[in-house]
């Protein structure tokens, strides 16, 4: 710094301890821009090779985003005389926060993860017929895969009675089950699409009346 003011007038002198400060926050800016430009384009390079749905992408995209605004948010306030004790109680209370909301939506988020192991591991796709499984055995939801969000997978259930027939199910409760799977265009056996029959009440013999007695 010293260096830098012997080569510089008078009058420049006296703002030199403003204009450093702005130009490091100028070239944070700027790297923090570049960075965001170049993971927003890895990301949409890999969900066309992936072919990840909009749904996803969207809030990946929004991630990334407030990730390197907050990162660049905290370069800047250093720059701009922030104590660093400041700076690490406020990020410890909002990671505090976080992880407390976390917590409270496991369930919605746990959703999250396994749409997005669901769009990423291909376990099955959009026309393929699945059965969810308690066991190998025990016949489950059975239905043409028909969507898949961020919360459900949606089947149109083929042993309903009714035809149109919907099944939403949650994403994370298919991790929890055994999957079969037929692809799109393998035909299914015909024992399991056969519509299931509506349990009937079973009939009850009508109760004999009391015979009247006989006198002698």
């Amino acid at each position: 710094m010293r260096g830098l003011q012997s080569h510089l007038p008078d009058w420049a002198r006296d703002w030199l301890d403003v204009i450093v400060p702005l130009a490091q926050i100028a070239l944070i800016v700027l790297a923090a821009l570049l960075l965001q430009r170049m993971v927003l384009r890895l990301i949409r390079r890999a969900s066309s090779h992936y072919q990840f749905p909009q749904e996803l992408l969207l809030p990946i995209n929004a991630v990334v985003r407030w990730l390197i605004v907050g990162s660049a948010g905290l370069l800047v306030l250093e720059r701009l005389g922030v104590s660093a004790t400041v700076l690490w109680t406020a990020f410890t209370s909002f990671a505090t926060v976080g992880a407390v909301a976390f917590f409270a939506a496991w369930s919605v988020l746990s959703n999250l993860f396994c749409a997005f192991l669901i769009f990423t591991v291909g376990p099955f796709r959009v026309g393929d017929h699945i059965e969810l499984l308690d066991t190998a055995e025990k016949p489950g939801a059975l239905g043409r895969v028909l969507d898949i969000n961020l919360l459900y997978t949606t089947l149109e259930d083929t042993t309903a009675p009714e035809p149109g027939t919907l099944l939403q199910i949650p994403n994370a409760l298919i991790f929890q089950r055994v999957v079969r799977r037929w692809r799109a265009g393998v035909p299914v056996p015909e024992a399991k699409l056969h519509p299931r029959p509506v349990a009937q009440p079973a009939a009850t013999e009508p109760t004999p009346a009391p015979k009247a007695p006989s006198f002698p």
